[in-house]
């Protein structure tokens, strides 16, 4: 892992090393142990021909619904290191893969991603995948920048 860390400064990011956490933190088996962070996060990279290999209407399975947990909860996590106040995720998502996504901190919403589809959910590239949660946590530390009183609550 260490050579690999040295090799893709990517993979050495706050973001990343959060995300691993996560995926680590869903794997009550063990299955992840000595597995590199490329191979941990792999089942998020879903390039544009495998998502067209996925059938359009699909149910999303627990294993994908915990991915979209740890996704969301890296974020919040994020968020509650930037501005130490507590964030909470939480995910809502129907059995045919459609729903909601919300980051809350004290009573102020930081965050709310609808989601459709999910069951082709993933990035092009972890790179894309850290360029949207960097986008998502932008937005969120500004808000709570913007309304401390209200997130502080």
């Amino acid at each position: 892992m260490n050579q690999a860390v040295e090799q893709d400064p990517l993979l050495s990011t706050d973001f990343i090393k959060e995300m691993v956490k996560q995926m680590r933190a869903v794997d009550s088996y063990g299955t992840y142990d000595g597995w590199p962070v490329e191979r941990i996060l792999a089942p998020y990279v879903l390039t544009k021909e495998q998502r067209r290999a996925i059938p359009v209407i699909g149910d999303p399975d627990e294993v994908l619904l915990a991915r979209i947990k740890a996704f969301y909860n890296a974020i919040a996590s994020l968020i509650e290191k930037e501005c130490g106040l507590m964030a909470i995720p939480m995910i809502n998502i129907t059995h045919e893969g459609f729903g909601r996504a919300v980051i809350t901190v004290g009573k102020l919403v930081v965050m709310d991603r609808t989601l459709r589809d999910v069951h082709r959910y993933g990035f092009e590239s972890l790179s894309k995948m850290k360029d949207e949660a960097d986008k998502l946590l932008s937005v969120a530390l500004g808000l709570v920048g913007k309304y401390p009183e209200v997130a502080g609550l």
